[in-house]
């Protein structure tokens, strides 16, 4: 079921993988939540939910369940194994160094950045809304990988391209604060609002850093049906996992 999945095309070394869902994978959720929705809190029955995790791990082999996050839209960087917890951990980043680790970000408009080392010792995964990248969750999670950002790879998933991304002022002040360079990530549309290119201003972050080599962000889940999009189907939107492994 090759349409199922999106592998990224990126430089990363033996041992990490990567991989992204669609709303056409094995699943069994019904309308409006196409089939593969892998959100508990989307508002789709939980058994139905627990299914297609299932599904997924079966699916691509996974060495472990995903370790599946309560994301608040923060920075709280949750450093996780293989073994799953009783509780989500409530993070919106999340790091390993350890075998068979399985990171999970949902996702459906905000950006999922998937890390790992180039040596392939640690990996990360990150939940970049506007809220959180403009707060930091991209340096927050650097920082607890442990490693030189010079060393580390990132790849930017599926977001909301910035033709389909009209935000509010708040928006553009909020990272124009950190830096004034930010603006080139904004074009005016109309009195006060603007065109937000979230990837652009994620490639921004992830740069003065000290991350080098970027590859992705090259999607718009609003335009692209493969993806669930909360500013396409309102509430009712499933969410999509981006995930990134070491091998067991």
């Amino acid at each position: 079921m090759t349409d199922a999945w999106i592998f990224p095309h990126w430089p990363a070394p033996r041992g990490v993988h990567a991989a992204i869902t669609t709303c056409d994978g094995p699943g069994v959720s019904q309308p409006p939540f196409g089939r593969f929705n892998l959100g508990l809190r989307s508002g789709e029955d939980e058994q139905t939910v627990r299914s297609n995790r299932s599904a997924l791990r079966q699916s691509l082999a996974l060495p472990a369940e995903p370790r599946w996050l309560r994301q608040v839209h923060g920075t709280t960087v949750a450093e996780l194994g293989p073994l799953p917890s009783p509780e989500e951990p409530e993070a919106d980043a999340a790091v390993s160094h350890l075998p068979g680790t399985v990171l999970a970000i949902l996702t459906a408009d905000c950006l999922p950045v998937l890390f790992c080392a180039d040596d392939g010792s640690t990996i990360g995964a990150a939940h970049a809304g506007w809220r959180g990248l403009a707060a930091g969750v991209l340096e927050d999670t650097i920082e607890q990988m442990q490693r030189p950002a010079a060393s580390l790879l990132a790849w930017l998933g599926p977001c909301i391209g910035a033709p389909s991304y009209e935000v509010g002022e708040e928006v553009r002040k909020a990272f124009l604060r950190h830096d004034a360079t930010a603006a080139s990530a904004f074009v005016s549309t109309r009195p006060g609002h603007w065109l937000c290119d979230l990837a652009a201003l994620a490639r921004q972050r992830l740069q003065a850093a000290g991350v080098t080599r970027i590859s992705g962000g090259d999607f718009d889940t609003r335009t692209d049906e493969r993806f669930y999009s909360y500013r396409r189907e309102g509430a009712r939107s499933g969410r999509f996992a981006s995930l990134i492994w070491l091998d067991a």
